[in-house]
């Protein structure tokens, strides 16, 4: 059986693989950004960014001859009365236009539906933006790969209560197989460094991938090899059976700390290693690695499920 989980894990991943930095959530002059799509995608490229999604509001910005690989993208915004639902799409062709439904769950459902359909990557936004909704709405959806569980933004309260990572364990738990994605959310490219401006550089995430290219970007990140971070770096994630092994890139003097995540958040072991590793205990469905550094700064990594399990 150990063969048999070894041998899916290669076969769902390129034999040889780079990690490749990018931002899945930024605006641009084109919605209600104050700069340039070309301004915005220097900036990126410039700062050590291998690949940026435009996600403009209900629009797909293109660049002709853009200096850093542009995956095409949107961010459907859908709203109720004092309730946005916010979808972002990643990967698709044209445009899609925002659908509403009578509620929350509703209406998240049908841009849900509607970005995959379009043959595109759904990411649920910023939840607790307007405090608009929670872990029970998105239970009731079905069909999105990811969710923004950190966001550069200042106004989308993703600490909560409860947080936005407090939810994302609420959907691990009930089995979803759900990824976490760290973005910039950035509007705002001409005065810099305002605490409380959506200023680019604050949460990426880093995709193992064959090649640069966007079908190797976007089969990365479907299958969710991948991490979110604010910050710190991994040189390694590596999953032999349910044993995982984290390797992260220690930088200028920082500390680290790594939590392994269960069932409800609980913390199952931590580590103070640069190279820590955690094996799954047999009734425990699945684990994920959060990883802080004495900063604060923070790298998510995607969840590992046993196969069948129960959730304790």
């Amino acid at each position: 059986m150990r063969y048999l989980l070894l041998l899916s894990i290669v076969l769902c991943m390129p034999l040889q693989a780079e990690w490749f930095r990018g931002n899945t959530h930024t605006h641009t002059s084109e919605s209600d950004g104050d700069s340039a799509p070309m301004t915005v995608a220097q900036w990126y490229a410039t700062h050590g960014y291998h690949f940026l999604v435009i996600t403009d509001h209900d629009k797909v910005t293109t660049i002709e001859q853009p200096p850093l690989l542009l995956i095409p993208g949107e961010e459907v915004t859908a709203f109720l009365p004092k309730k946005p639902a916010h979808v972002n799409a990643m990967g698709l062709a044209e445009a899609i236009a925002p659908q509403k439904g009578a509620t929350v769950a509703e209406t998240l459902q049908k841009n849900i539906a509607a970005v995959r359909d379009a043959g595109a990557i759904a990411t649920i936004n910023h939840p607790n933006f307007g405090w608009s909704f929670g872990s029970a709405e998105m239970l009731e959806t079905e069909g999105a790969t990811l969710l923004e569980i950190y966001s550069g933004h200042p106004y989308v309260n993703m600490y909560g209560p409860p947080s936005v990572e407090q939810m994302w364990d609420d959907l691990l738990t009930a089995g979803r197989r759900i990824f976490a994605v760290a973005a910039d959310d950035s509007h705002y490219f001409k005065v810099l460094g305002e605490p409380f401006g959506s200023h680019p550089g604050k949460g990426w995430i880093v995709v193992r991938a064959a090649k640069l290219d966007a079908k190797a970007i976007l089969d990365a990140i479907a299958r969710g090899d991948f991490y979110a971070s604010s910050g710190v770096s991994i040189a390694d994630y590596v999953v032999e059976g349910d044993t995982l092994t984290v390797t992260i890139e220690a930088r200028n003097g920082a500390r680290y700390r790594t939590d392994f995540i269960g069932p409800h958040g609980r913390i199952l072991g931590t580590s103070t290693d640069v190279r820590a590793t955690f094996s799954l205990p047999e009734d425990v469905a699945y684990v994920r690695a959060r990883v802080t550094d004495s900063n604060g700064r923070i790298a998510w990594l995607q969840p590992h499920f046993r196969t069948v399990t129960p959730v304790r």
